[in-house]
């Protein structure tokens, strides 16, 4: 079951502090930093004094009557750079003391330094205040310190089960309610969970964006979309990040999404120590699967996670590459692998991981006056090093958009389906070399094609059975000879009078006329369908 999301009160912003009762008595006002509201308040500091930041550590809403500012209101600038050199959430004057109206000098230093500002029209008790707001600031840490344990619980119930990356990614946005995306070094998207959003607005020119989001020292809001970006290491060190987009653009992080990233990133972490992760074939297999089943809900989405995993969609001629092979599970795992680094080393650029068992897919993005042959020879050459000369590799017809490769790639599975050990040796397949003999084999099992050759060639095969003969190996050479005579008998091994004798048994079983080129080509139609069948299951 998927974990359920955590659902509490985050932290308490100056927004919150002005909506309690013992402060709306004072009708606050808010004068500056409209856009700050939502500011953490970690405490609450009550001060006097002209030089407040001596006894702030940041984070502080400080309260004051304004006794402390001096006659010269030139200087409350000083006072204001003060507060938000060191980070203060705010500032809140109560009237009637100093001031019958906040000065002017003061609100501009603070809209200058985005300084929230609240005027109280009038007085409160500050002790109330303070009271109430540090009762709710530790409610709510307590409540951040209980939720701790349940995320790490539940991060490292996953390590200990050996969970997928997918399943961490994917514990991370359902704890959120936010998008999760895991990225490596290159800014590459290799896993993502979106939570049922479409994949264009939110991975579309991935790379570009994220490159302007750096990673900084704890996980806090970074770059022009407020992303809050975990990192992931491995043996190496630093490997790649976790990355929350988070849509509401809170100036603060949520303390309860910081601690939910960073638990995942460790989990992700502890992951790549423990053995080998090909992480990248995975998000290249799990891309391939979605293209070859139309599972993206448009083209636009297609496009922006293969542009996003590297691939570019765009502009470019895009050919699927299939590899069909029969070694059993684990003997091809590092084919893939060998493929794309000899790909990346030669410039082409490409998605490479398993699709199926006994197949490996491959999806090729050339420029456009680039040729695909020495490409497909290419990886033809390496998987027979690799898994020896029963493997096929098949190319299908090159398209200039996403939405065409799942047609494209068919017709390779199609071609990779119907060549057999009697197809002509190439490196690789193209839907052209389909012959007749290759498409019988792929249509072998059906019954009517089946009935077809029983028709034809039933009592030739019986006279065989019955009579220890050959008349079925002498008509496969005399049609495989397209009716001469002389070669069949010399294929066949025969004699011309001992085959032609045969040939004119074949006529009266049959009852046909092998100089007829029609009745030849059903014959050869009939025997190919059964040659298929033999091929496929001997000894039936």
């Amino acid at each position: 079951m998927p974990p359920k999301r955590l659902v509490t009160r985050r932290f308490i912003t100056i927004r919150d502090v002005l909506g309690l009762p013992v402060l709306v008595e004072g009708l606050p006002r808010v004068l500056a930093g409209e856009s700050r509201l939502d500011r953490a308040v970690r405490w609450v500091h009550v001060t006097e004094l002209l030089n407040p930041a001596d006894f702030l550590e940041g984070g502080e809403l400080v309260l004051t009557t304004g006794m402390p500012y001096p006659e010269d209101t030139s200087k409350l600038r000083d006072y204001v750079d003060q507060l938000a050199d060191v980070g203060a959430a705010g500032l809140i004057v109560e009237l009637g003391y100093r001031y019958r109206r906040v000065p002017d000098e003061l609100v501009a230093a603070c809209r200058a330094r985005e300084v929230p500002l609240v005027e109280l029209a009038r007085g409160v008790r500050f002790i109330d205040v303070t009271q109430t707001v540090h009762a709710l600031i530790l409610d709510a840490q307590g409540a951040l310190l209980r939720r701790g344990r349940d995320v790490q619980d539940t991060f490292t119930a996953l390590t200990l089960r050996g969970a997928t990356p997918e399943e961490v990614v994917h514990t991370t946005a359902e704890l959120t309610g936010a998008p999760v995306v895991l990225e490596d070094l290159t800014h590459r998207v290799l896993m993502c969970e979106l939570l049922g959003r479409p994949y264009e607005p939110v991975v579309s020119a991935w790379s570009r964006r994220s490159r302007v989001a750096p990673t900084l020292e704890k996980t806090e809001p970074s770059g022009p979309e407020g992303w809050l970006i975990a990192p992931v290491q491995d043996h190496q060190g630093l490997w790649g990040r976790l990355i929350l987009l988070d849509s509401r653009q809170s100036p603060e992080p949520d303390p309860e999404h910081v601690l939910i990233l960073e638990r995942a990133a460790v989990a992700l972490t502890m992951a790549r120590l423990a053995g080998p992760a090909w992480w990248e074939r995975r998000a290249h297999r799990s891309v391939l699967r979605d293209l070859y089943e139309r599972r993206f809900r448009s083209p636009a989405d297609a496009r922006a996670r293969a542009e996003a995993l590297g691939l570019p969609a765009f502009g470019h001629r895009l050919f699927p590459v299939l590899i069909r092979h029969t070694r059993p599970d684990g003997e091809s795992e590092h084919l893939d692998e060998r493929i794309a680094k000899e790909l990346e080393r030669t410039g082409v650029r490409a998605l490479v991981g398993e699709t199926a068992p006994g197949r490996i897919g491959v999806l090729l993005a050339l420029a456009q006056a680039s040729a695909w042959q020495p490409v497909a020879e290419r990886i033809g050459r390496l998987a027979r090093e690799e898994l020896g000369p029963d493997v096929i590799v098949a190319v299908g017809p090159g398209v200039t958009d996403l939405s065409g490769i799942a047609r494209s790639w068919q017709e390779a599975e199609q071609t990779a389906q119907a060549i057999t050990s009697a197809s002509p040796d190439r490196w690789f397949y193209v839907p052209s070399d389909v012959g007749l003999p290759e498409l019988l084999g792929v249509l072998r099992e059906d019954t009517r094609l089946q009935r077809y050759a029983e028709r034809q060639l039933t009592r030739l095969i019986e006279h065989d059975d019955r009579n220890g003969g050959d008349l079925l190996p002498a008509l496969r050479a005399y049609l495989a000879s397209a009716g001469n005579k002389s070669v069949a008998a010399k294929r066949a091994g025969m004699s011309r009078q001992a085959f032609y004798q045969r040939l004119h048994t074949i006529e009266r079983l049959l009852g046909c006329d092998l100089e007829s080129g029609l009745q030849r080509t059903s014959l050869h139609v009939a025997v190919l369908v059964l040659d298929s069948r033999e091929e496929a299951a001997p000894g039936v």
